[in-house]
């Protein structure tokens, strides 16, 4: 009868509803875990919470888990995503491995800290292990630039450098100020700048 195709409108509309209806399971049950730890939840509230069918959300997910490893996926994209388009800003590539540095400091002091059970189940697995990778290669590739441009030392391994960035700038997670995570970023880059 019809000559064409699905029309792109409906097409478009089913996957803005997919990713709604997604994002709605994902905020809830990262909501209900926080709330009452993630064994205590169950597929029923969370399908009752996200306004769906319990049919509908086994469509989308086997299990709570499942649920809760996506919910962090999304946050760790987003974090990337973030850290992207602040290496994007124009300026020299120390000045852009500063700005990613700012950028990672100021999401670990912001974060909401999710303990105990929740931590450990989404912060084992080969997601977490994936996202490491990403952003330690993301950020060893800036800090090749910055060397290449000599804005950073170049008598350590970018890899390495990364390692030491990551790493040093957990500790905003802990920092009470604004004031005090830029002084952690400044001490970082200070290490990072090429020896005299």
């Amino acid at each position: 009868m019809y000559d064409v195709g699905v029309p792109r409108l409906w097409t478009e509309t089913i996957e803005a509803h997919r990713a709604a209806v997604t994002d709605a399971v994902l905020d809830t049950a990262a909501a209900l875990a926080a709330k009452r730890g993630p064994a205590s939840v169950t597929m029923t509230q969370v399908a009752e919470q996200a306004g769906i069918g319990r049919a509908t959300l086994y469509k989308y997910f086997p299990d709570v888990e499942s649920i809760l490893i996506a919910w962090h996926q999304r946050n760790i994209a987003r974090h990337l995503a973030e850290l992207a388009e602040s290496a994007g800003k124009p300026g020299t590539p120390g000045q852009r491995v500063q700005a990613v540095l700012e950028a990672f400091a100021a999401r670990i002091a912001s974060r909401p800290s999710h303990t105990g059970e929740l931590a450990a189940l989404v912060h084992r697995g080969a997601h977490m292990a994936a996202a490491q990778r990403q952003l330690s290669g993301f950020l060893a590739g800036l800090l090749a630039e910055a060397a290449a441009a000599g804005e950073v030392r170049d008598d350590v391994a970018p890899d390495e450098l990364a390692a030491y960035c990551l790493h040093a700038l957990t500790a905003a997670s802990t920092l009470p100020t604004e004031d005090a995570i830029r002084r952690l970023v400044d001490l970082t880059m200070a290490a990072l700048r090429p020896p005299v």
